[in-house]
């Protein structure tokens, strides 16, 4: 980058923004400790609903980056950064990825004025969850789409199947990605295998009690968020803003991108801190273990990783607040940092958890602590939007290399 290009980057918080942080850190120490995260994975839902209830009604989080318009609290993107890095940490097992961020983000992108007055309130107020289907068997891809979408006299039919798709199971609204059978071909998008996928890429809103809806339950790594298989067969369902959603889709997953990356950076910021305090306490040959230069020098090396993440992370948020005021045609540096910042978050946060499992010696290793549950949403958040390697191809290819 040139003398030129050089500019100067905010990535200080705000007090307000701050508040928040402290707000949101308070509720999910109160509702998101180690019984009640366990006491979630158990059940088939995920979370607990009068927990979601109180949450919302207290703090406005479904509605945190909502637009005020449509029943939300009107915060930025800055904002849903902070609350996804405080539910990290706590590893708040909530729908907000899914309903909050994926769904709320694609109904505000799809360019469809009257599917986000009937469909943004009730995901605002927390009593609508959402659920954003991509992701189909044997594609590596979550753009890669195929799925069949064909017109019915004033709708559309959906025929298919999406697999691992968050919180699906629990879904009150299903935005699916389709392509149009005999849509244009003009800029097909290159899937798997090399294989050209012809039709235009299309978003469509389905009930949750759509005919021809079936779910089905997916066994996962990381039992704090769940997945489902969901399949298509006839299923009703409406056009969600126009042909043509490459655009919009992209801009999309580029957020979604980012707050992933969020969520993985307070999680390893939550493992050093649980990390350092476990060495200061657990004393070996008359000493503290934290006091031993090797373990020093360890926690070190982990903290210059967890920062460096977190760098990326509050530089890709910047790019996204600056993409969203210059409009869908003008991604600016949003295309390359989203995937950048992700995969540094989600790359750390593994690499912080499997040392935090190491430096908890026998410990560590066991069911009783939380070190696992840290490592297990760690290792799944790296793939919940593609695998990480097609991300660094992408990134690649934007960067010119």
């Amino acid at each position: 980058m040139s003398a030129k290009e050089l500019r100067h980057v905010d990535v200080e918080f705000s007090d307000e923004q701050q508040e928040i942080r402290k707000a949101l850190r308070d509720v999910f120490d109160r509702h998101s400790d180690s019984p009640a995260v366990r006491a979630v994975m158990a059940t088939e839902t995920g979370y607990d609903a009068e927990v979601w209830r109180r949450v919302c009604e207290q703090t406005g989080l479904a509605g945190l980056a909502i637009p005020e318009q449509y029943g939300g609290v009107g915060f930025g993107f800055t904002e849903l950064v902070v609350a996804m890095e405080e539910m990290g940490r706590a590893l708040f097992p909530s729908p907000f990825l899914a309903s909050s961020v994926l769904t709320a983000y694609a109904l505000l992108h799809a360019g469809d004025e009257a599917a986000r007055a009937e469909h943004l309130p009730g995901l605002a107020a927390g009593e609508t969850l959402g659920a954003l289907a991509l992701a189909e068997p044997g594609r590596r891809d979550v753009r890669a789409v195929e799925m069949a979408a064909r017109a019915d006299g004033d709708g559309w039919r959906l025929d298919g199947v999406k697999t691992h798709v968050i919180d699906g199971l629990i879904a009150d609204l299903i935005v699916v990605g389709a392509r149009v059978e005999g849509g244009s071909a003009a800029t097909p998008y290159k899937g798997g295998g090399g294989r050209r996928v012809g039709g235009d890429l299309a978003l469509f809103t389905v009930d949750r009690d759509a005919a021809g809806l079936t779910r089905t339950a997916l066994p996962t790594l990381d039992q704090t968020r769940k997945q489902a298989r969901l399949t298509f067969a006839d299923t009703p369902a409406r056009l969600l803003g126009v042909l043509g959603a490459d655009a919009a889709l992209e801009r999309v997953l580029a957020l979604a991108e980012i707050a992933v990356a969020a969520e993985a950076v307070g999680g390893a910021g939550r493992c050093l801190e649980a990390t350092v305090e476990y060495t200061k306490g657990r004393v070996q040959f008359g000493r503290p273990i934290g006091s031993f230069q090797a373990i020093k020098h360890r926690c070190a090396d982990l903290y210059v990783e967890v920062e460096t993440a977190r760098s990326a992370l509050y530089y890709a948020a910047w790019a996204a607040t600056e993409a969203e005021a210059a409009g869908l045609a003008s991604p600016g540096e949003l295309a390359v940092m989203a995937p950048l910042a992700m995969t540094t978050a989600t790359a750390a946060y593994r690499h912080v958890a499997e040392e935090m499992i190491q430096l908890h010696g026998g410990v560590g290793f066991t069911w009783e602590y939380d070190c696992h549950l840290y490592l297990k949403r760690a290792i799944t958040s790296a793939h919940l939007l593609g695998e990480r390697g097609l991300q660094r191809e992408r990134i690649a290819a934007l960067a010119g290399i």
